[in-house]
């Protein structure tokens, strides 16, 4: 078997990319599929839960997929810097497929909390970090009317068709380990690049026959970020679970298309739901995610109890962050505070059976 080389050099056959693009990578992709070791056993339907585990990429982001044809197009068509607008994963994703590509990097942010994870991987990797006042909706506007003005700057945001090309190949990955798609596929929206790019990876598959099941597609948004469930815009979008606290979608469309083309649809869980899902992922699966990694699994919860699940019936998750990307939240739910004893066995032995 051939060592992993990267999406590009896995998949270029089925990218849309210049032929002249080179094979950039930091060997992204080929991550886990791994199949849930106690949730199928507390939900009623006999499920079969597999987990793609996206925190196992490069920095940590399902981001890199996409990033890597992102800038190995911008490189093909010589631009020199790249912008993007953020709530973390794309700014951290971004700055280091800058660094690999020896290109410029600036990131906007939107004014407010972004977890000090993602904020540190940008800054080490070298990208001008810029705070955007108001919601990430201006920040978006900003980075697209930067990147419409100066023709050197290249949008690296999943408004770039090229970020859905390596984002679907996660898709195909899911197909190559399965030996077909599964019956649904669960995962979190916030800016709805990423469901809009699993489907036109299953799409695809599915019309060069490789795959005979394509999933309905279930996309999760944050209670109080839910602007395509609400089907409007949100002004002021909250949530704990930072990477979906998007209230305008810049791939809303795509989304919308994936779920009804699919037999698919959009929910909501609430923070409490999140939270509940991402301690029950780390203490009962051994998965460490970032809480918008888990409004999948709860939405699965919820769908479950709702009975809108068939029995039997095989569903795939998209777990789309490590947990080290927001250590801030994991500290707040689970002090690491150690017990203090002094070096004598008796202490230790009423510690462990208290």
């Amino acid at each position: 078997m051939k060592p992993w080389a990267g999406v590009i050099a896995a998949y270029r056959s089925r990218l849309a990319l210049p032929d002249d693009a080179p094979d950039l990578t930091l060997l992204e992709g080929n991550t886990p599929l791994l199949r849930s070791a106690a949730l199928h056993e507390s939900l009623a339907g006999n499920l079969q839960i597999f987990f793609k585990y996206e925190g196992l990429n490069p920095t940590g982001s399902f981001k890199d997929r996409g990033m890597v044809v992102a800038f190995a197009r911008a490189l093909a068509r010589k631009a020199s810097v790249c912008v993007c607008a953020s709530t973390g994963n794309t700014a951290a994703s971004a700055a280091a497929y800058a660094a690999r590509a020896r290109l410029r990097c600036i990131v906007l942010l939107p004014g407010g909390s972004i977890a000090r994870g993602k904020l540190a991987q940008a800054a080490m990797h070298g990208a001008r970090i810029v705070s955007v006042s108001g919601p990430f909706d201006n920040a978006m506007r900003l980075a697209q009317e930067l990147a419409a003005q100066r023709p050197e700057i290249e949008l690296v945001n999943s408004v770039n068709p090229y970020r859905i090309e390596g984002q679907k190949t996660a898709a195909f990955e899911i197909a190559d380990t399965l030996g077909d798609g599964p019956d649904f596929h669960f995962l979190p929206v916030g800016n709805a690049g990423n469901i809009t790019a699993y489907w036109k990876g299953y799409r695809e598959y599915a019309e060069a026959g490789k795959i005979a099941c394509r999933p309905r597609m279930v996309g999760f948004q944050a209670g109080g970020a839910a602007p395509i469930v609400e089907g409007r815009p949100v002004s002021d979008p909250q949530t704990v679970a930072s990477a979906i606290r998007i209230g305008n979608p810049a791939s809303w469309k795509g989304a919308l298309a994936a779920a009804e083309e699919s037999g698919g649809w959009f929910g909501s869980v609430t923070d409490d739901e999140i939270l509940d899902a991402y301690r029950f992922l780390a203490r009962a699966e051994g998965l460490f995610v970032e809480p918008a990694s888990a409004a999948g699994v709860a939405g699965l919860r919820k769908e479950v109890a709702r009975g809108r699940i068939p029995p039997g019936s095989r569903i795939v998750i998209t777990l789309t962050g490590h947990g080290l990307k927001d250590p801030d939240m994991a500290t707040c739910i689970a002090p690491p505070e150690p017990i203090s004893i002094g070096p004598t066995l008796t202490e230790l032995l009423a510690v462990i059976e208290a």
